[in-house]
């Protein structure tokens, strides 16, 4: 079972799971996290919740990167394939 990120807006409140978010779908929800504590409309209270949302989403965009960095490799002169090295 993958990580769970809860979704809080308001009164509602859903359950994200990480299995189901693309890396996009992930760095999407980052973005809309950002613009709500920028906006300033929030009480201090939904921020921190706000905030914390964000943090996991962070941790879940940074496990993602490294995920696919693992699996990336190259194809070297000789056509054997090599991992990737940064």
């Amino acid at each position: 079972m993958g990580n769970e990120i809860k979704n809080e807006l308001g009164n509602e409140s859903e359950i994200i799971s990480s299995d189901d978010m693309t890396l996009e779908e992930t760095f999407g929800e980052l973005d809309k996290v950002v613009g709500q504590l920028e906006d300033g409309e929030i009480s201090l209270e939904d921020s921190f919740r706000v905030y914390e949302k964000g943090m996991r989403l962070l941790k879940l965009c940074n496990e993602k990167i490294d995920a696919v960095e693992k699996k990336v490799q190259v194809i070297s002169e000789s056509g054997e394939l090599e991992e990737f090295e940064v």
